[in-house]
């Protein structure tokens, strides 16, 4: 009997749902945080959904949110014309950084003290937050938007992704730029994965895997409708996407072959990340919601609690859960 994935729902926003990013595994567990075009960003457990804050302060859609590795700071990116960091723990809000057009990405360095934005002003910006009276460094290059912006190689270089349908490697050091590759399409999504320092993107209805020091390519793989945000497994073993048909798919990564497809959402899908311990992923829609989803279908993990058959009575032999079909997180 197939085992029937049940994911689990985190509502509170009250529009669609840009971008998300785990933190990684602190004593306290690990954490999610959504970026929402309610302008309204929040933190959640990452292992049930359970909300704990909402960051209060920007006042326009923020397109994108990201946590450090021990999820003590926040930075939010929006259609302010702002950036922002804040304590994550106490909700507050630390600094704002003022740009001159929309941001659409942030990300911190390993070590927090640094914050890399980009936007439509089309730079890179890199904010030293032990100091953030000094003007940041820029970068400068793409000729259009730029969507995401992530550091990589022991954060000595970076990786951008742009309107202008290219993805370009950077160096920190000398901000020359080290590389370009070049697409027909404007790239959707971008995942750095620095165990095995795999780069993930996504255009059209491909999902592409390239070697993110070198930028060679390792491998494409067709998917059935056209994808928003693809996520690697830590382990590496499969894969997951999602984008405008609401669903998500699995694939296995060496053969890459579609294992599973689930649908939940009902509104194209914008956003999926895989848990810092693999054990779910998460995706956000234009539906407003965020969803948990299990990666071992029937495990005991978070609030998901696998009932053996021979325990259920005959009457509901059906029905492996003890969780009803929908569960509001």
């Amino acid at each position: 009997m197939a085992m029937r994935q049940t994911p689990l729902t985190c509502s509170g926003h009250t529009r669609p749902v840009v971008d998300l990013a785990f933190s990684g595994i602190t004593p306290y567990g690990y954490f999610l945080i959504s970026a929402c075009k309610d302008g309204k960003p929040m933190l959640r457990q990452g292992d049930t959904g359970d909300w704990i804050g909402t960051f209060l302060g920007h006042k326009g859609a923020v397109w994108g949110a990201t946590l450090n590795t021990d999820a003590t700071k926040a930075a939010t990116a929006a259609a302010d014309f702002s950036a922002k960091v804040w304590d994550a723990v106490s909700g507050d809000e630390v600094l704002t950084l003022a740009h001159k057009h929309i941001v659409k990405t942030v990300t911190f360095t390993r070590d927090s003290n640094c914050l890399l934005t980009g936007g439509n002003d089309k730079l890179l910006r890199l904010y030293d937050l032990v100091n953030p009276e000094a003007a940041p460094q820029e970068i400068s290059g793409h000729t259009s938007a730029i969507k995401k912006a992530l550091w990589c190689n022991n954060d000595k270089q970076i990786l951008s992704a742009a309107e202008d349908k290219t993805i370009r490697l950077w160096d920190r050091s000398s901000m020359e730029e080290v590389k370009t590759l070049t697409f027909d399409k404007s790239v959707s999504s971008m995942e750095y994965v620095a165990d095995g320092e795999i780069l993930v993107i996504t255009y059209g209805k491909t999902i592409a895997f390239y070697n993110a020091l070198s930028l060679d390519l390792i491998k494409t793989v067709e998917a059935p409708a056209t994808i928003n945000s693809a996520s690697l497994h830590p382990e590496k073993d499969f894969f997951v996407a999602g984008g405008e048909d609401f669903k998500l798919y699995k694939f296995d990564y060496s053969t890459k072959e579609e294992l599973e497809s689930y649908k939940g959402h009902f509104g194209p899908v914008h956003c999926v990340r895989f848990s810092p311990d693999g054990e779910l992923y998460a995706s956000g829609s234009e539906d407003g919601t965020l969803r948990l989803w299990q990666t071992a279908v029937g495990k005991t993990y978070g609030l998901w609690k696998c009932v053996l058959p021979e325990d259920l009575g005959s009457e509901n032999s059906e029905q492996l859960y003890t969780s009803p079909p929908e569960i509001k997180a």
